[in-house]
């Protein structure tokens, strides 16, 4: 299965802008194995705690994941499914797979075995990836009915899992030859796909394309980051987040730098330690991240020194933050917003032109437009839902007819969702959803499934869970609940309640605070008084 995207705007003005221009045959591994003939070979690709690799021997595994994926019997464009912490693995797999002619699937470690059981059955996915610590994912809940049939384990030996065949990947890989030639794929032929976060519904499969990386950094990179060889890239969000993805792999290894991996929980002292250690020269957060950091234990003390650029994205800026970490480290956050459907940043400021709370200007190679709820294009200081269009936005969810309706328009448009207002020097303001969609700690969350979630736990008799702005300006998420019992201690209900939509959805989705009340306001006709919830 080939996959070509017929569908996809061969010429833009963003592509033009940028200088964009990429053969027809073309393989997206080529960002990692063209530094095997443009100088960088010998040079250092990955370091961390997890390992060192110079791009000669990250493309040598690479090589060998790929042809370790062909010998399982997949065919062209077939998926795997990869579960991995931020290792040497990760992109060795990734390149390896999409080098083959397979489409790796990018997935949330954090991700429950109901949901994986759905990424499985919705891709079609026969292999998958897993760092060991993981194996246990792939439980009878998560393989049943699905076609997986093989798990191929990094980083230790198996744990209890209930797929048919499995392999341990450092004894398997040793078998085959470290030099792999690129499948003759299109450009517009299917390399790799991520899951949105299901915040209103099941997660949707956003396919990204051969020539969607490239784009991403020439157009973002190019113009913000300016990486060059002697840059280290430390991307605290995960790989398998579009964020991290190219912070991480896109990016440096696209003009032969290199990236700092760091697996397990982003800790601030780990954090600090890596730093310090390994001297990255650009790092990577998120608001959240950046208030943790600069308010933790040890963070006077810390060595920032390396840092030349710190990037922001994923939710607004506040000043108390951006001051904040330019008093510990001296470096103003520069702060963009993006998405999975393009990608990566298309809104941005700059070293030299910023304004704080702004999402930015308009990253080249990158249209946007406002529009109010009529289609009209509106203009400035006037409120609209964003628009984008650029060569490495989506050109659809997988099986997802209706929903890649609602968000690819005609022309490659993107319809964001986003309500912003753009001033009259270009930089564009974020003024919330056009719908109930909120972002906590840099991820899309729909109060009401936290609410239905809740309201099925056996010790609740009725909530209502909604967005609140902290004085910082992040949002959180709050929950209003009144319990069966009349008696109960509030701490431990609050820690049970918070940690049964941690198991029951992502971790990420529970509600911050909680607080009890003996009854909800209702309306007149019964239902709960939501505006009087909030001013509670």
């Amino acid at each position: 299965m080939t996959a070509i995207i017929d569908q996809v705007p061969q010429d833009n003005a963003g592509a033009r802008e940028i200088g964009f221009a990429i053969p027809e045959r073309y393989n997206a591994s080529c960002i990692l194995f063209d530094n095997l003939v443009n100088g960088n070979a010998d040079r250092m690709a990955l370091t961390g705690p997890a390992g060192t690799r110079t791009y000669r021997e990250l493309c040598t595994e690479a090589a060998r994941w790929g042809h370790g994926f062909k010998s399982l019997g997949l065919a062209r464009g077939d998926r795997i499914l990869l579960f991995l912490d931020d290792t040497p693995a990760y992109p060795a797999a990734f390149f390896g797979a999409v080098r083959a002619g397979f489409v790796p699937l990018l997935i949330n470690t954090l991700t429950p075995p109901e949901l994986l059981q759905f990424y499985l059955l919705d891709a079609g996915a026969q292999a998958a990836v897993a760092d060991a610590e993981f194996c246990t994912r792939f439980n009878a809940e998560a393989c049943k009915d699905t076609p997986l049939r093989t798990l191929i384990v990094a980083g230790g030996a198996a744990g209890d899992h209930a797929v048919a065949e499995t392999r341990n990947a450092a004894e398997w890989l040793q078998q085959f030859p470290g030099e792999l030639d690129a499948a003759d794929t299109h450009r517009n032929e299917m390399a790799f796909w991520m899951y949105s976060s299901g915040s209103t519904g099941r997660p949707k499969g956003i396919v990204h394309l051969q020539h969607d990386m490239a784009y991403s950094e020439l157009a973002f990179a190019r113009s913000v980051l300016k990486l060059s060889p002697g840059d280290i890239c430390f991307s605290v969000p995960k790989i398998f987040f579009a964020y991290g993805f190219g912070n991480s792999i896109t990016f440096p290894f696209s003009v032969g730098a290199a990236t700092l991996l760091l697996p397990g929980q982003p800790k601030p002292a780990a954090i600090f330690a890596a730093i310090g250690q390994y001297r990255p020269t650009v790092f990577f957060g998120l608001p959240t991240l950046y208030t943790s950091l600069t308010k933790a234990e040890g963070a006077d003390a810390a060595d920032f020194s390396s840092l030349r650029m710190a990037i922001s994205a994923a939710e607004v800026l506040s000043a108390d933050v951006f001051n904040g970490w330019k008093n510990l480290t001296g470096l103003e956050i520069i702060e963009g917003l993006g998405s999975t459907e393009v990608l990566h940043i298309y809104l941005c400021n700059r070293a030299d032109n910023k304004k704080l709370g702004a999402a930015g200007l308009r990253v080249p190679g990158y249209e946007i437009m406002l529009r109010d709820s009529d289609g009209r294009e509106v203009g400035d200081n006037e409120e609209g839902i964003l628009w984008v269009r650029g060569d490495s936005a989506t050109p659809l969810y997988w099986n997802r007819p209706d929903k890649t309706a609602e968000t690819v328009r005609e022309a490659g448009w993107i319809y964001t969702g986003d309500r912003f207002v753009r001033d009259s020097d270009g930089f564009h303001f974020f003024r919330g959803r056009a719908d109930d969609l909120v972002k906590i700690s840099g991820q899309w969350v729909y109060p009401l499934e936290v609410e239905l979630c809740l309201a099925d736990h056996p010790d609740v008799r009725e909530c209502a869970v909604y967005a609140a702005e902290l004085p910082d300006r992040r949002m959180t998420l709050r929950a209003v609940v009144v319990m069966n019992k009349r008696s109960f201690d509030a701490s431990e209900a609050t820690r049970q309640l918070q940690d049964y939509v941690k198991a029951k959805l992502l971790p990420y989705k529970y509600p911050r605070e909680v607080t009890f009340i003996d009854e909800l306001p209702k309306t007149g006709t019964g239902k709960i008084d939501r505006q009087a919830v909030m001013r509670m």
